[in-house]
């Protein structure tokens, strides 16, 4: 009888290990080595060559050394998984005090055919088409600064969870096939379920609420399909939501402060634990800025400020709509980072014509209601607000849109048997990352983006 050894062991070969050691005085100058990793570029010179290893963070270096070198350098490619057998040699020039002399390479992987994008040269991959990095995306998410982006969405929602973990919430998985659709409209994909019409879930709304039911507060990290035709660089059909609700509240108050606290401490963890990722991007030492305020405005005020700011029909005609267009969501994030410093702004009290069925409305003025909108540096990425948790309150409402309310027989079962007062939000994690990173468009933040014309790969 064998039985499997469970411990943890240490990868020696990995060049986490390898620095740690260095700086610490495990390793040693004139030390042999051991690294593993992917060939990322090979830079030949006369009687010598520079080998660019790729790890899961790092693009390092290692030197081959003609008549040093036991291994044949035309024999190896780019994109070769590799174990280098080397010597630790100290150079204060380099990033890392020291470069590894290759002593011997052995290839663990296939041998790699000719990459159709050249994955390390970053000023060649941003002159790229979109459409031929999207084409390529199994190569091109290998780029360094590509793979920052997914590095900086790991960070997003990594710190999303760890937050409400702490503040008591309690992470539940809802299902992605639904047999009718939580915001009502026509924007649903429809698939065949075993002869029946359904539908992918355009939201995990009615679950939530359901699950305040029983956990008061509940997370959930799903992606979420709207088969909408809009083809903007801020919209995709199939995005990651991160999805929030919580009971017991007093006012939708507490919502956006949970959420203020969340940016706060979301900004933190990736200044402290995504440095090196944010800087390919911020530029050196580049950080997110730290959050100390976030102003609050009523949805009609907003408006108001920006007619004041727009004379003539253009701010005339932003103050008769219903709703906010991208040009003014902009131009309110600039007002309130140049006169505020405050690069997160709540705008609150929406109108109800614009807010789903479930919206509560505001008791003071039912023509709006407890809901809000976060944008970051002018773009909304965040909508929330207080449900309506009284049966007869939310049949009412439903009727008065219109709607059969047999139709929605499951999200009326739980306001029969007693809800507390609540409310959530959901956010989207394309729109963070291309907000926090000022990516062209939201395609650049997913790793495989789904448009209209993208199914692939």
């Amino acid at each position: 009888m064998e039985y499997i050894n469970y411990e943890k062991r240490v990868n020696t070969r990995d060049i986490e290990y390898i620095i740690d050691s260095f700086k610490n005085g495990t390793i040693k100058d004139g030390e042999k080595i051991q690294v593993e990793g992917t060939i990322h570029r090979i830079k030949e010179m006369s009687g010598f060559a520079f080998v660019i290893i790729r790890s899961a963070r790092r693009v390092f270096q290692c030197v081959w050394e003609e008549g040093k070198s036991q291994c044949d350098l035309k024999d190896y490619s780019v994109e070769e998984c590799v174990i280098i057998d080397g010597t630790m040699i100290y150079e204060e020039r380099s990033r890392l005090g020291f470069d590894i002399r290759i002593d011997d390479m052995k290839r663990i992987s296939g041998k790699a055919e000719v990459p159709p994008i050249e994955i390390s040269n970053d000023k060649k991959i941003e002159k790229l088409n979109l459409n031929t990095l999207l084409d390529n995306r199994i190569l091109s998410l290998r780029n360094p600064k590509i793979r920052a982006i997914m590095k900086i969405a790991d960070g997003v929602m990594y710190s999303f969870r760890s937050f409400l973990r702490s503040e008591g919430f309690t992470e539940f998985v809802p299902p992605k096939m639904v047999c009718a659709g939580a915001e009502g409209g026509a924007d649903m994909f429809e698939i065949d379920y075993f002869g029946k019409k359904a539908y992918l879930n355009q939201s995990p709304q009615m679950y939530k609420q359901v699950m305040v039911g029983v956990f008061q507060r509940v997370f959930t990290v799903s992606p979420v399909f709207r088969a909408e035709k809009y083809s903007t660089n801020r919209h995709i059909n199939e995005f990651q939501g991160l999805d929030l609700e919580m009971g017991f509240i007093e006012s939708f108050e507490d919502l956006m402060e949970l959420e203020a606290r969340m940016f706060k401490y979301m900004f933190e963890v990736l200044n402290n634990e995504y440095s090196a990722e944010l800087e390919m991007f911020l530029g050196k030492g580049g950080r997110l800025p730290e959050l100390t305020s976030f102003p609050k405005i009523k949805f009609a005020d907003a408006k108001k400020l920006f007619a004041e700011n727009h004379p003539g029909k253009y701010g005339e005609l932003a103050l008769n709509e219903p709703d906010f267009a991208p040009d003014e969501e902009k131009w309110l994030g600039e007002y309130f980072l140049k006169n505020y410093n405050a690069p997160i702004v709540f705008v609150t009290h929406y109108p109800t014509v614009k807010r789903p069925f479930y919206a509560m409305d505001d008791p003071a003025d039912p023509n709006y209601t407890l809901s809000f909108d976060m944008l970051l540096s002018g773009l909304e990425v965040t909508t929330g607000g207080q449900r309506i948790h009284d049966y007869d309150m939310q049949v009412a409402k439903m009727q008065a849109r219109g709607m059969d309310i047999n139709e929605f027989e499951d999200y009326l079962t739980m306001h029969k048997y007693g809800m507390p007062p609540h409310g959530g939000m959901g956010l989207g994690l394309e729109r963070i990352v291309q907000n926090l990173l000022g990516l062209e468009t939201i395609k650049q933040a997913t790793a495989f983006p789904r448009d209209r014309d993208r199914l692939r790969p």
